[in-house]
């Protein structure tokens, strides 16, 4: 199975990245088929039995942790019958090719078409999964990303941001609007951009002969941990949206490229969760992305890439990369800003899989929302608006709540290793960035799925997830 997977990773990737638009139908029976052989394997009646029988086995911890992984994931596969699995793999890569052309062309009747189909079959997952697991039909698809998350728990973190977000993203705007901050001039070849991104991940110690960097509609990070496909998408009037980009997806890259080598196709060597993941791309963007000691670093790159400004001088440069303004797009947003727009996602697509509301809902829903949170109207602005991100064409529902529940994890984090190691900062500034790097790689990376997600947050930072941290990390780069 783990090899499958290998095939149809590549597959997906060059899907989004290399493949004609004519070869999409042909690709998703394709993908379609092998998602059927998948769930054949992983839904073998013989399994059962060979896991009852292990369970009486005298295991060692990974073995155990092994057998635990393969139950959860048998556990969830006889939940769902083939066809489902397979006419759900033929509606997202139909909905999500097609969304590639329809959000350019403000399409909202033509996608929110292909959309209907998509969480017909994902409301009927839900419903099964729900069935079998108890839970309820958002957090049954939630589990699929965060395992042991609930929406019970995402509204009490979530409910606690509403409350004081709005009064930060106010707070830091007007100390931000007393500075004087240079914008960098364009246009910026795709090219130079292109140079600039291999650049940057080379300085994040990606692994380029195990990986690579290419370009689609939207951002992400695919492949396997030997051989990892990162994209990111430019445009010629501005390179800090590919920079940060390529940057978040090199986070998502070095944890998948550090998953413990020596299990790879064991379910342990697998990444924890979803939440965690973006952690790791939290960590990167965020935490030490916008970093003044990784502005200092930034420099010399920018200069040769782009060109020589004295809008990159490390402290106007600093200022762009933590500039904070409310946006349109999720993907372009600054970190104090970007929870507004996953509360948003998240309040819509629960209400959706629990059929409280409807896909024809969704634009008037998303318009109150975006006014309330980030005092934006995007009313007939689907293109900015309810069609900009991939996930829901591409049938990814519940998986929202990770980001920001990641970059709550990414704040505790670099609150342990300042604990640990208190010149942190001064070593980041110095080009140490080792000291991030090899924290990560022991408490993070090369534990892949040993333990579930709250008894790996406690081994990495002596404590479950603590929102606290997040605020305390807001408030101290922006207000202090």
């Amino acid at each position: 199975m783990h090899r499958l997977a290998h095939l149809q990773s590549i597959a997906g990737w060059d899907q989004a990245a290399n493949m004609p638009a004519k070869g999409n139908e042909a690709r998703a029976l394709a993908m379609a088929e092998m998602d059927g052989v998948l769930h054949q394997m992983r839904t073998d009646a013989s399994l059962q039995a060979l896991l009852a029988a292990a369970e009486q086995e005298s295991l060692d911890d990974d073995a155990r942790a092994n057998l635990r992984e393969m139950k959860r994931e048998w556990r969830a596969s006889n939940a769902l019958p083939q066809a489902l699995v397979e006419a759900k793999s033929l509606a997202i890569s139909r909905c999500e090719h097609a969304w590639r052309t329809q959000r350019p062309a403000q399409d909202w009747a033509g996608y929110a078409a292909n959309l209907r189909e998509v969480v017909k079959l994902q409301r009927e997952e839900a419903r099964l999964l729900a069935a079998d697991n108890g839970l309820s039909l958002y957090d049954a698809l939630m589990d699929r990303y965060e395992p042991g998350m609930t929406s019970a728990e995402v509204d009490r973190v979530f409910g606690d941001l509403r409350q004081w977000l709005p009064g930060l993203i106010q707070q830091v705007q007007a100390r931000q609007a007393q500075q004087t901050t240079l914008q960098p001039v364009g246009p910026f070849p795709k090219a130079a951009q292109r140079a600039l991104g291999h650049d940057v991940m080379s300085l994040l110690g990606f692994d380029f002969e195990a990986g690579r960097l290419d370009e689609s509609a939207h951002p992400f990070c695919g492949g396997v941990p030997e051989d990892v496909r990162l994209t990111t998408r430019y445009r010629e009037d501005s390179f800090m949206q590919s920079m940060t980009g390529t940057i978040h997806e090199t986070g998502h890259a070095r944890y998948e490229q550090n998953l413990p080598r020596e299990l790879l196709g064991q379910p342990i060597a697998h990444s924890r969760s979803m939440g965690l993941h973006e952690s790791q791309s939290l960590s990167f963007e965020m935490q030490l992305g916008c970093h003044p000691g990784f502005a200092k670093l930034l420099l010399p790159l920018l200069n040769k890439h782009i060109g020589e400004s004295p809008a990159f001088e490390v402290e106007n440069l600093t200022r762009l990369l933590t500039r904070v303004a409310p946006g349109y797009i999720r993907v372009d947003a600054d970190e104090v800003t970007y929870p507004a727009h996953v509360i948003l996602r998240y309040e819509i697509e629960r209400a959706l899989i629990e059929g409280e509301i409807e896909v024809d809902d969704i634009p008037a829903l998303w318009d109150t929302k975006m006014m309330e949170l980030l005092g934006i109207d995007t009313r007939g602005n689907f293109k900015d608006g309810c069609m900009q991100d991939v996930h829901w064409g591409a049938g990814l529902f519940g998986y929202f709540p990770c980001y920001t529940l990641g970059a709550m994890y990414a704040a505790q984090w670099f609150a342990s290793m300042r604990r640990d190691m208190p010149d942190l900062d001064q070593r980041i500034a110095s080009g140490d960035l080792n000291a991030v790097f090899d924290w990560l790689k022991a408490n993070i990376w090369s534990q892949g799925s040993r333990f579930e997600t709250p008894e790996l947050v406690r081994r990495a930072s002596g404590e479950t997830l603590n929102p606290a941290y997040f605020r305390a990390h807001l408030e101290s780069r922006y207000l202090a």
